[in-house]
């Protein structure tokens, strides 16, 4: 039971049963605690793992490799500061490899502390020239700080050691930035070719291929690439839309008018989150940026604390009812303790672009009565589409097929169209066409509803100076564009499955229907 932590995803079915009844005989074998806990990691059963590997290290804390595991499980719940502080202890023991800090530089980088990161990242690249993922990680801890000419360079040095690394590819063509060249389309069409190659690599490859060529025009290939690479990633994923659906009617029913008179006066007071949520690709990250521009805010990132605290409650949304006063409380004072380590600067108020957490609106209002909340809006099929050709790191699992998508979307407007008829006033809409069609009036209605003064610097976003750590991220940082609102019209001709899943949606935007 000694041997390393090597199991392939073959081994699955069988290590469990051997593991259980091994470990019944010989409950104390750390090193038969530490597979089993690889096993639950494997899966996604990241608190199981937590819980066996705390149990190794209860009964031998100097079990360094078990620690190190530890950290990777804790970062993987986005616990990054649990996470470093143990990797501090990690290093300590192992100071010279070059795994362990560069996945201390990531959780660093998931706390704001690039600088930090970026320090970290060099002294293992020179240590280790040679490890095509750390220049590729660099390359994106680089992107985020605005250092774009060297992240592109850390993303080719990745491509260079290991041509068929899809995600660093994938990771050039998502700066939305660089323009490939024939010999970069002929290198990733033979890195597709090649036998063997794992499906991480292939999806990434088409991503990255179907934006080569949606560059120069050639839109019925490009789709192609989408499609591929969008289905051969749905099989990896465990998403039913119709429990999203049934997720939204839960919540409409419970919040009433009457739900939310009857808590008036309750949750956490403080007025410092402003929560930017909607559909991804919507818009999101260049309210923040104009919103971050402000001398009073402070933007952070996509925080996973709502959903963490909302979903810690047994049957959410049903749930909700039952919390106290008390309770409602301490689940707003949670959220802020949570995200102070995000905050950098001394500003009153701060961002979370998390998206999704549309889904939560109820949740945050009931915590957090005082937080603004803005909703995001974009064009129905421009903001789809849009999803559809984006590969995320993680999450959004609805976004891999044309139907699921519309049906997100529409399933987001109907609750979002609830909770302004029972809540009028309490969410504010940001339209992004209307945004690029009249920007200045769009800044000071967000700035009034924010009850922030107008200030010019959030006209000239695109020279605020700040990591930005989202597939927008070059984008926010040049002057407001209108291709956006356009990119979708080529591929209209199989957008088919997406408009009948919009339903009457897609007609009555920016308007909703009556009836959904």
């Amino acid at each position: 039971m000694q041997a390393a932590m090597a199991m392939n995803e073959n081994d699955l079915p069988v290590a469990e049963p051997l593991l259980r009844a091994h470990l019944k005989e010989d409950p104390l074998d750390v090193f038969a605690i530490r597979l089993f806990a690889e096993l639950a990691g494997r899966i996604g059963r990241y608190g199981d793992a937590e819980n066996l590997l705390r149990r190794a290290l209860e009964l031998a804390p100097a079990f360094t490799p078990a620690r190190a595991n530890l950290a990777l499980v804790l970062y993987r719940q986005n616990r990054p500061a649990e996470a470093i502080a143990e990797l501090n202890r990690v290093t300590e023991e192992e100071p010279d490899n070059p795994g362990h800090a560069n996945l201390q530089a990531a959780a660093l980088g998931r706390i704001g502390e690039f600088d930090e990161a970026i320090t970290l990242y060099d002294r293992v690249l020179a240590q280790a020239p040679n490890q095509p993922r750390v220049w590729m990680s660099f390359g994106h801890m680089l992107k985020t700080v605005g250092r774009l000419d060297d992240g592109i360079g850390a993303y080719r040095k990745a491509i260079e050691l290991m041509p068929t690394l899809g995600e660093a590819w994938w990771s050039l063509a998502n700066l939305k930035t660089v323009k490939f060249t024939e010999a970069d389309i002929a290198a990733m069409e033979a890195a597709l070719e090649q036998g063997g190659v794992a499906k991480e690599d292939r999806f990434h490859l088409d991503f990255a291929l179907g934006k080569a060529l949606e560059d120069r025009g050639e839109a019925e290939a490009s789709f192609a690439h989408y499609a591929a690479g969008n289905a051969l990633r749905r099989t990896e994923l465990d998403y039913d839309a119709d429990e999203t659906t049934r997720f939204v009617d839960r919540l409409i029913e419970l919040a009433t008018p009457e739900f939310f008179a009857a808590r008036a006066g309750q949750g956490c007071d403080a007025p410092d989150p402003i929560f930017v949520l909607g559909m991804p690709r919507a818009g999101s990250t260049l309210v923040e940026q104009i919103l971050s521009s402000h001398s009073q805010v402070e933007g952070t990132t996509e925080l996973p604390d709502i959903p963490a605290l909302a979903r810690r409650e047994g049957n959410y949304p049903l749930s909700l009812p039952e919390l106290s006063h008390e309770q409602l409380a301490r689940r707003g004072e949670e959220f802020l303790r949570r995200t102070r380590i995000q905050r950098k600067t001394e500003r009153p108020f701060f961002i979370d672009k998390l998206p999704n957490n549309w889904m939560h609106v109820v949740f945050i209002m009931l915590v957090l009565p005082n937080a603004k909340i803005i909703d995001a809006r974009r064009h129905p099929l421009g903001c789809c589409f849009s999803n559809f050709k984006q590969h995320f790191a993680r999450g959004q699992a609805f976004s891999y097929s044309l139907e699921d998508m519309g049906r997100y979307y529409r399933d987001y407007v109907r609750l979002m169209a609830h909770l302004d008829r029972v809540e009028p006033g309490r969410v504010h809409r940001v339209i992004y066409e209307s945004m690029v069609d009249d920007t200045e009036a769009e800044v000071r209605a967000l700035l009034d509803y924010c009850g922030l003064p107008f200030e010019q610097a959030c006209l000239e976003f695109h020279r605020t100076e700040r990591a930005v750590r989202t597939p927008s991220s070059e984008q926010v940082r040049r002057p407001i564009f209108r291709e956006g609102t356009e990119a979708h019209l080529p591929y209209e001709p199989w957008l088919g499955p997406l408009k009948a899943a919009l339903g009457p949606v897609l007609a009555a935007y920016p308007a909703v229907p009556e009836a959904l």
